[in-house]
């Protein structure tokens, strides 16, 4: 079958600009909605959850955005000081130890 015989497939310039993706990229579901926000701020009353001590100033994900499978939700995250939330990410297996287990503890609380 020679292709020169066949009629070129001509599409317009809103069907090429169509974004063609149908699930979300990584990025946007490790994106924390204002929402989720508030519920965090809620959650720990403006403490570092890991401190109990310093002000809360950021937010920690407790699964790496690459591992999320879902939108982030309010039990996929830490409100942590600088200090904590450094500690988190670069100790190593204590760090991501801890995540662990505190996402458990939001879980399944006893």
């Amino acid at each position: 079958m020679n292709l020169a015989d066949r009629p070129a497939l001509t599409y317009s310039k809103e069907d090429q600009c169509k974004s063609k993706r149908q699930k979300p990229t990584q990025k946007q579901m490790g994106d924390i909605s204002a929402k989720v926000d508030k519920q965090l701020k809620d959650r720990s009353n403006g403490v570092c959850e890991r401190c109990d001590a310093a002000r809360a100033t950021e937010r920690a994900h407790l699964i790496r955005r690459g591992k999320l499978t879902a939108r982030t939700t309010v039990n996929d995250l830490a409100h942590l000081c600088t200090d904590s939330h450094d500690w988190a990410d670069e100790s190593g297996f204590e760090g991501r130890q801890w995540l662990k287990e505190f996402r458990n503890k939001l879980l399944n609380p006893s």
